[in-house]
């Protein structure tokens, strides 16, 4: 049985996936790769996933929904940001992690890194009405 997976993008074109831990870390990992890229964004996004509980207890601690990575102006400027945001979630034992990725990483790159996570893809696109 293969597992499905939404990407949804917002009105805006930022790209959201949610997923286990552990799969949004391999996620992660397989973005940069085929991007060939591995900016200071991403490298914060690893250090926020690695220290879960940590950070979620900062999450719950100061009310906040997201925690937003780090960013090098170079980066920005060079539009080679990958993740806008992180939300991280606790459903029990399970640990869960929204990856909102930045507006210029294309969806067919996600579309792609979810299946070679053996991820089955459904894109939702929210548009003005």
């Amino acid at each position: 049985m293969s597992k499905t997976v939404t990407i949804e993008v917002d009105m805006g074109k930022y790209k959201s996936v949610e997923l286990d831990l552990e799969e949004a870390e391999k996620l992660l990992a397989e973005v940069t790769r085929i991007l060939g890229i591995e900016p200071n964004d991403v490298n914060e996004t690893y250090r926020i996933l690695r220290n879960f509980d940590a950070f979620h207890e900062t999450m719950r601690k100061k009310f906040k929904d997201y925690l937003v990575p780090s960013k090098s102006m170079n980066d920005m400027i060079l539009g080679r940001v990958v993740i806008d945001k992180v939300k991280l979630i606790k459903e029990g034992d399970r640990r869960r992690v929204v990856l909102v990725f930045d507006r210029r990483v294309p969806v067919e790159v996600l579309t792609e890194a979810l299946k070679n996570l053996g991820y089955d893809v459904e894109v939702k696109t929210y548009k003005f009405i």
